[in-house]
């Protein structure tokens, strides 16, 4: 890994975003974006996954499928919503209509998939999704944004919103590649000092925490923070690879409802455990 990864100039550019914590400041939900480098990593099943973990601590959670474009955050719930974000971005719907209870308890506010008019950050765009992240931010403790993967401009507005971003990444080479690359622009446009990171699929107990540090060794190297200090990468935990994952969502359920007690559905509830301890303000 080196830094011939480094995105193209223009990805970086494309997206002038707001300071991150913009919607955060002054109490609220904790806005949590979760991301990839890379498609196919699992980051809908973590996001979906760990709100149900989240809520049954008592945490009011929603999650809001970010990825405007190509959203499946229905098909992981087996949702079948009347109304979508494009409805409310639209004024079809209120935004009140458009978030469902999911199993789990936890609320989503589900966006339609194959929208081309949402692949590009125009004004609209950011308009609508800054007022709907603002009406929802006092009415939670979490919000988890499950965005789209890669370095888009559309994918990097979304994550501007959020205070903390959790990139999730596999061991595979192309995953870490890919990490990589969206943490440097994190680190450069959005002017982020950390990353937090859970790797998914590890094979072995202590991989994802080797992996972390490899990839903090390629960041202390390349990427700098806007006070001149290494782009600081916090691992947060591994998912072991697990059957049980596949079937569950070949059955479109919430792992932590099919089988609560396998060893994914132990590491998500672990996830859950750190980042409440770690980021969230108790529950009364």
């Amino acid at each position: 890994m080196s830094d011939a990864l480094s995105p193209h100039p223009a990805a970086m550019a494309s997206a002038m975003s707001p300071p991150p914590s913009t919607f955060t400041q002054g109490g609220g939900a904790c806005i949590i974006a979760i991301t990839s480098g890379k498609g196919g990593v699992g980051k809908t099943f973590v996001s979906a996954n760990l709100a149900a973990a989240l809520t049954r601590r008592g945490q009011r959670v929603l999650v809001l499928d970010a990825d405007l474009g190509l959203a499946n955050l229905d098909v992981v719930l087996n949702l079948h919503p009347k109304v979508t974000l494009h409805d409310v971005f639209t004024g079809k719907s209120s935004l009140e209509e458009a978030i469902v209870k999911a199993p789990g308890g936890f609320s989503v506010l589900l966006a339609g998939s194959g929208m081309v008019e949402y692949s590009r950050l125009t004004p609209e765009v950011r308009n609508q999704f800054v007022n709907v992240i603002q009406s929802l931010t006092p009415l939670y403790d979490v919000i988890l944004l499950d965005t789209g993967a890669g370095i888009s401009d559309v994918v990097l507005f979304s994550i501007s919103m959020a205070s903390e971003v959790l990139i999730v990444t596999t061991p595979e080479p192309t995953s870490l590649t890919d990490a990589y690359a969206a943490i440097k622009v994190l680190a450069m446009q959005q002017k982020r000092q950390h990353v937090r990171m859970v790797v998914n699929q590890a094979a072995r107990p202590g991989d994802g925490r080797a992996i972390t540090g490899q990839l903090q060794q390629v960041l202390g190297r390349f990427v700098a923070t806007e006070a001149g200090r290494p782009m600081r990468l916090i691992h947060m935990g591994d998912i072991p690879a697990d059957p049980s994952v596949r079937d569950a969502v070949m059955r479109r359920q919430l792992l932590l409802l099919h089988v609560p007690g396998c060893p994914a559905a132990l590491a998500i509830s672990q996830l859950a455990n750190k980042i409440e301890s770690t980021l969230l303000v108790p529950t009364a």
